[in-house]
């Protein structure tokens, strides 16, 4: 239970740091392509907009509580 544990943190923690270092993954749906074929033409990836990444869950939620944060202190 204890090694479980600790891979646990272990695998929370390096996630952690790399939501701060690198922020944006490749679009999960055109797959960092920015296009997506429809209909036997490539349209623009609609989950991405073209742009080729995404944001990050991990940094997705520390943003969320950041501004909550933000917000509760003024």
């Amino acid at each position: 239970m204890l090694i479980a544990m600790a891979a646990l943190v272990g695998w929370l923690g390096s996630y952690a740091v790399l939501c701060a270092v690198r922020p944006f993954a490749p679009c999960r749906r055109c797959r960092g392509a920015g296009e997506v074929e429809r209909f036997g033409k490539p349209r623009t990836c609609p989950r991405c907009r073209g742009k080729k990444l995404r944001l990050r869950l991990g940094r997705r939620l520390h943003n969320a509580c950041r501004r909550t944060y933000d917000a509760g202190t003024r």
